[in-house]
C-alpha cells in the first residue's frame, strides 16, 4: 500500500470568508457532496462567527446540521471563542478547529484579546466538552506561526510554548498556519520537526498560503520531516480579513497532484476536483481562481488509481 497523506478542504471556510456575495447554502452543500465523491474525507465547512463580522457564514448552523449527515465526511468548523464552540457543539460537527495567533498583534486584530486570554478560552471549551461528555474533537490552531504582516517576526519559541499549552489543556490535534504566506522551506522544516516532537504522535496539520509562491515548496518541506496532513482550498481561494496582504491558500488540485506525484496516496480524484472547480466559476462570478493543473492538465506520465485520463482545461 502507498503511504497516505490527508488533504483537508478549507475552501468553504477560508476560501469563502472574503467573498462578498453570499453563496447559497445548497451550493455549499453540493460542494461538500462533490468533494466527498472526489475522495475528500474532511472539510472545514464553515466558521461560527457573528454574521455581522462575516455575513458569508450566517448559515453556519443550518449548513453544519446538513453537512454532518453526509456519509463519509468528517465535518469540521472554525471557532474563535467559547460562544462559537457552543454553537458548533450544538450543530454536531465532528471537529472544532479553535484558532488563536502566535502574534499578539494579530490576535488583537482578529479576536480583540491577548493570546493568553485566547488560551484561557480554549480551556473553557475543553472543559465544556468534558462536562457534556461530547465526542467532538477539539483542535488547537495557531495562526501566524511563521510571521505576521502586523507584528513582523514571530519567535519560534513562542510557537512551541503555545503548542505545549494547547496540548496540556486538551487539544486532540494541532494546526500550524502560515496565515500571511511568510514561511519558507527551511523554517517549515525546523518548526514542524519540533512540533512533531512536542505532540508525541497527536495529529499535526500544516496550513499554508501561497502568497509569495512558496506554498507547495513548503508542503514538500513538511512532508520531508514527517507531516502527512495538509489544508488546501479548491481553486486557491482564501485569505484572512484581519491580516493585511494575506491572499489565497494553496490550490487543492495542485497540492493533490504534487503529493500523488511524490508517491503518496491521497484517495482524491483530481479530475473530479476540476469538475467541481467549474461549478465554483458559476457560483463565484468575478472571483479569481488559481492553480496550474486546471490550466495545463495532468501530464501523460501521471498515474493515479483514481484518475482515468489526462485532463486539459483551457486557461
Amino acid at each position: 500500500m502507498l503511504p497516505s497523506v490527508t488533504i483537508r478542504e478549507v475552501g468553504l471556510r477560508d476560501g469563502l470568508q472574503l467573498v462578498k456575495p453570499f453563496v447559497a447554502t445548497e451550493h455549499k452543500l453540493e460542494w461538500c457532496r462533490d468533494d466527498v465523491n472526489a475522495g475528500v474525507r474532511e472539510i472545514e465547512i464553515t466558521s461560527f462567527v457573528p454574521p455581522s463580522i462575516v455575513p458569508q457564514f450566517s448559515d453556519a448552523l443550518a449548513l453544519a446540521r446538513e453537512a454532518v449527515r453526509i456519509d463519509g465526511l468528517v465535518a469540521s468548523a472554525l471557532v474563535p471563542n467559547l460562544k462559537g464552540a457552543q454553537r458548533a457543539f450544538e450543530a454536531g460537527v465532528q471537529k472544532i478547529n479553535y484558532v488563536l495567533s502566535a502574534s499578539e498583534a494579530h490576535n488583537q486584530a482578529n479576536v480583540h484579546r491577548s493570546t493568553q486570554d485566547s488560551l484561557e478560552d480554549f480551556r473553557r471549551i475543553t472543559q465544556e466538552r468534558r462536562e457534556k461528555n461530547l465526542p467532538t474533537k477539539v483542535v488547537g490552531g495557531i495562526a501566524t506561526t511563521f510571521g505576521c504582516t502586523i507584528q513582523g517576526t514571530v519567535p519560534e519559541k513562542r510557537v512551541f510554548e503555545i503548542i505545549e499549552s494547547l496540548l496540556s489543556i486538551g487539544a486532540d490535534e494541532i494546526i500550524l498556519a502560515d496565515t500571511v504566506g511568510y514561511a519558507n522551506p527551511a523554517q517549515v522544516g525546523r518548526i514542524f520537526t519540533e512540533a512533531l516532537r512536542l505532540t508525541g504522535g497527536k495529529p499535526v496539520f500544516a496550513h499554508f498560503h501561497d502568497t509569495r509562491g512558496l506554498g507547495l515548496a513548503n508542503v514538500t518541506a513538511a512532508i520531508d520531516v514527517g507531516i502527512s496532513r495538509f489544508d488546501a482550498s479548491l481553486g486557491g481561494l482564501g485569505g484572512c480579513p484581519f491580516a493585511p496582504g494575506a491572499t489565497g491558500n494553496i490550490d487543492m488540485e495542485d497540492c493533490v497532484f504534487l503529493v500523488e506525484s511524490m508517491g503518496f496516496d491521497t484517495g482524491i480524484n483530481i479530475e473530479k476536483l476540476i469538475a467541481i472547480r467549474s461549478k465554483l466559476e458559476r457560483w463565484l462570478p468575478g472571483e479569481q481562481l488559481h492553480g496550474m493543473i486546471a490550466r495545463a492538465g495532468l501530464p501523460k506520465t501521471f498515474t493515479s488509481r483514481r484518475s482515468t485520463s489526462p485532463v486539459f482545461i483551457s486557461g
